[in-house]
């Protein structure tokens, strides 16, 4: 079995998104620099997303980002022709999803998202993705083995913080550094 990772990227003040979030700007006004890195061309950008991506097999992720992702996404999810399965954790399936797509809707809970999610991905890891609420849920439940950060040169000043009130405190062993222009990318193994 493969290691559940939480996986984002923050700008340097810790806000996943900016202020002002719409459908047309899910990450806020000025908030989707915060993924500049993984459409750039520098070469420690395409290692770290080459390396978070390898040992995939799985991906979990919220509904608020399914349904502000959906349009960009499309059927493949956000990895495109890989077509890794993408489980997202609702409370209600939406009555439209594209046909033929690699959504899974899991109106159980975290930890049902997350057995099938393990399933899907055999011996590949699972990444939790978009939206700090649901890693958080996943960090104080004791289920996230590592967490990754693409932290990005920029300060918000407000949005979406990536940690908000954790139920405690969690000890973290560093990995890997990677630093490159658009982000620095870190990647933590939580002590047990």
């Amino acid at each position: 079995m493969g290691k559940v990772i939480y996986d984002m990227s923050v700008s340097l003040d810790g806000f996943v998104t900016a202020a002002g979030i719409s459908a047309d700007e899910p990450l806020g006004v000025g908030g989707a620099v915060l993924h500049d890195w993984a459409m750039g061309s520098d070469p420690a950008d395409a290692e770290a997303l080459a390396a978070g991506s390898a040992g995939l097999g799985a991906i979990i992720a919220g509904r608020r980002t399914y349904d502000s992702s959906i349009r960009w996404w499309g059927p493949d999810g956000p990895t495109g022709p890989r077509r890794l399965p993408l489980f997202v954790v609702t409370h209600a399936v939406p009555d439209d999803g594209p046909d033929g797509s690699v959504y899974t809707f899991v109106t159980e809970g975290l930890d049902a998202a997350l057995d099938r999610a393990r399933d899907a991905a055999g011996e590949g890891d699972v990444a939790i993705m978009g939206g700090p609420d649901l890693g958080q849920q996943y960090l104080d439940r004791g289920l996230v083995d590592e967490v990754g950060l693409h932290v990005v040169p920029v300060l918000f000043g407000a949005g979406q913080r990536m940690f908000g009130d954790l139920a405690q405190h969690l000890r973290l062993e560093s990995v890997d550094v990677t630093p490159a222009p658009s982000a620095t990318h870190l990647r933590y193994r939580i002590v047990r």
